[in-house]
């Protein structure tokens, strides 16, 4: 049997306010690129106060990186530079591939009662495909595989394979996997994952053990968990549900020159994207 992969930390996510004053969590981010490689950034939005999130993301570019938004509750709408816009409803995902570069816009909406429950990941491209063009993997909740193991597990696949079943994004060049796993009390969920890829998870509700009850305590909402690089993904829900997000790719292991919404491999290109954008000549594929 396969050594059980150890947690490396737990962190706890902090508010932060982004865009217009949206109020969020910030899961992960820049201080920690490094060692999330190749994921950037995550932040996780949840209230029922329209407030909160109502002026929302207005327009502002993106390049050198992919925006993940994946909806629980509520809805957002958007819109960009390619002539696109629609609206990523609860169970909905965007995989968005800024690419080039693309400038765009999300306004959150709610739901009919006013909630609004989600996140956003930020995965990182490597300096070949910086600039590739931009491209939208859009799916409904009905697109996305959902399976159910024996034990009541629940297992919804954005990316990648489990149990021989794939998730609707496909062709992306971390070979990343997000799982969103539902688990009952005193159930036990395990899983591989390559050597050598970063995995993490992140606990939306309950609590469980994520390596082994020696070595961890009972880790509660609103918690990073960032494993080391090798070994079998092990994890207990003890005396209540638990529901996490489970998030892996292969690491990119180049230099990362960020400033805002912008991620490149120097400073110099960092730089260049900026004066681009202030001459107006950023984009470098339109509709």
């Amino acid at each position: 049997m396969a050594d059980i992969r150890k947690v490396k930390s737990i962190s706890k996510a902090r508010p932060i306010r982004e865009g217009a004053g949206v109020r969020l969590k910030r899961v992960f981010g820049n201080p920690q690129a490094a060692e999330m490689d190749p994921f950037l950034l995550m932040d996780h939005f949840k209230s029922n106060n329209e407030s909160d999130y109502i002026k929302g993301f207005p327009w502002h570019p993106h390049r050198g990186i992919e925006t993940i938004t994946y909806m629980l509750e509520g809805r957002v709408e958007h819109m960009d530079s390619l002539d696109n816009k629609g609206v990523i409803e609860a169970g909905d995902v965007q995989w968005m591939t800024a690419g080039s570069g693309i400038i765009h816009q999300e306004m959150p909406k709610g739901s009919t009662g006013g909630g609004m429950h989600g996140f956003q990941l930020w995965a990182n491209l490597p300096a070949k495909d910086k600039m590739m063009d931009p491209r939208y993997q859009e799916f409904k909740k009905s697109e996305i595989p959902e399976i159910k193991r024996y034990n009541g597990i629940s297992i919804k696949i954005i990316c990648g394979m489990i149990d021989g079943v794939s998730g609707p994004v496909q062709d992306v060049v971390i070979d990343p996997q997000y799982l969103e796993v539902s688990m009952p009390a005193n159930s036990e969920f395990n899983h591989m994952v390559p050597d050598g890829y970063t995995v993490f998870a992140y606990i939306v509700e309950g609590g469980g053990h994520f390596d082994t009850e020696e070595n961890h305590t009972n880790i509660r909402p609103e918690s990073l968990v960032l494993y080391e690089r090798n070994g079998l993904i092990k994890i207990k829900a003890k005396d209540q549900n638990l529901h996490f997000l489970l998030i892996s790719g292969k690491p990119i292991l180049e230099p990362i020159a960020w400033y805002g919404p912008i991620v490149m491999n120097t400073r110099e290109e960092l730089e260049k994207a900026f004066e681009e954008y202030r001459n107006g000549n950023f984009l470098k594929h339109r509709s």
